[in-house]
């Protein structure tokens, strides 16, 4: 039996298990497999045990591999930083964007939505930990942001993202996914096509779950740990 449809059905299972303990439905959460550095046989093995979502971090290579699956049932989501010179790379595959945090960001991507005949799903990135080296909307700017892209009609914001602090301490991690959570519902009585909550990562996902995550970010608990270069 393929390690990675072992590690895979480990962390289904996992989320399973917390779904029944906290009264959610299972079926409104997407486990993204965060195939960043993987290389494509790596990929074709997940694909071929079932792992149809796979987020990658890096333009060119999420290109590179949208390009090598073209035409496999594979939904692409990007997950990390942007730079509008690389957006080109991106819009014409991704189904989901999950890491914007600027309105040129926005006016690019409805530009590029535009000329490949696409609506381009995206979700605001948030930064609610206050750590510098991270990127994203502080609570206070979220609604003047989203006024100030809503003229961008070929791109959709159907949710928020943020990445947990950098800390082993479950509480202050569960505050920074519950205050996501809290502003979603919020948004959500003006623009109630912002319901998803992209939040959660291979050692924290089981937190996320339980404060209300629709979207997980998982790679080294399918793919085992990476080894950069």
């Amino acid at each position: 039996m393929s390690k990675i449809f072992e590690n895979y059905q480990r962390v289904i299972e996992n989320i399973k298990e917390v779904c029944e303990k906290s009264g959610r439905d299972f079926s409104e959460i997407k486990v993204v497999a965060v195939s960043k550095t993987f290389p494509e046989d790596i990929i074709e093995e997940a694909f071929q045990n079932g792992i149809k979502i796979f987020g990658e971090n890096y333009a060119q290579e999420f290109r590179r591999k949208a390009e090598h699956f073209n035409g496999r049932d594979i939904e692409w989501h990007y997950i990390g930083r942007i730079q509008t010179n690389k957006l080109k790379y991106i819009v014409p595959y991704a189904k989901l964007i999950h890491s914007v945090t600027r309105v040129e960001e926005v006016r690019k991507i409805d530009e590029l939505s535009k000329k490949f005949g696409k609506t381009q799903d995206i979700l605001v990135q948030m930064n609610l930990s206050g750590e510098v080296t991270k990127a994203g909307l502080k609570k206070d700017e979220i609604n003047d942001f989203l006024n100030s892209i809503s003229k961008y009609n070929n791109v959709k914001v159907i949710g928020l993202m943020t990445m947990a602090p950098f800390t082993s301490d479950e509480s202050i991690i569960r505050k920074v996914f519950s205050e996501l959570r809290k502003i979603r519902d919020e948004l959500s009585k003006n623009y109630p096509e912002i319901k998803h909550l992209s939040m959660g990562m291979s050692n924290d996902y089981l937190i996320a779950v339980e404060e209300g995550a629709t979207i997980l970010r998982i790679g080294s608990a399918i793919f085992g740990e990476r080894e950069y270069n």
